[in-house]
């Protein structure tokens, strides 16, 4: 009878303290767009790279075009605000000068209901490591998403500014 008891009081505690864990809610799964695509522009060196990479053996002007593409994934926030976006860009640089200079960044970030849009994240390139900064903005044309962006990267050795554009179909 004692043990009984000390059961029912042990069940009737657990079910007490366990209400309010039943009134938590989850949020909606998240909705996710995939705008992955081709980009291609140009990058500017500084000086201080020009001569980074002239001490690596790699010898190039302080203007180089780029070609690659964007891996992208926005998640909606479900209303006409701001969605979180994750992107990685690879890239090679130089090919008019007979170069293959590759360039890997992946930025988190913002983008607004209207197409502007900002991140943040970590390049890597033969000239070293550093933190890339970028913004832009997206135009729409149906399902055609046509981003114009502008990267800026400071480093050790100096600046690269690069302008990129290319084009994603907009799916899910």
């Amino acid at each position: 009878m004692r043990m009984t008891r000390r059961l029912m009081t042990a069940a009737a505690l657990l079910v007490a303290c366990s209400r309010p864990a039943l009134c938590q809610t989850l949020p909606p799964p998240a909705r996710v767009a995939d705008l992955s695509g081709p980009r291609f522009g140009g990058t500017f060196l500084s000086d201080g790279v020009v001569q980074t990479l002239k001490t690596n053996g790699i010898t190039v002007a302080p203007m180089i075009t780029q070609f690659g593409g964007q891996f992208e994934k926005q998640f909606y926030n479900g209303g006409n605000g701001v969605a979180a976006l994750t992107e990685a860009v690879v890239l090679i640089g130089g090919l008019e000068q007979g170069l293959v200079l590759p360039s890997l960044s992946w930025l988190v970030g913002v983008r607004t209901h209207e197409g502007t849009e900002f991140g943040v994240g970590p390049n890597i390139t033969p000239a070293g490591v550093a933190l890339a900064l970028a913004a832009g903005k997206t135009f729409r044309a149906g399902v055609l998403n046509v981003p114009v962006n502008i990267a800026v990267v400071p480093s050790k050795s100096g600046v690269r500014v690069s302008m990129l554009t290319g084009f994603s179909l907009r799916r899910r």
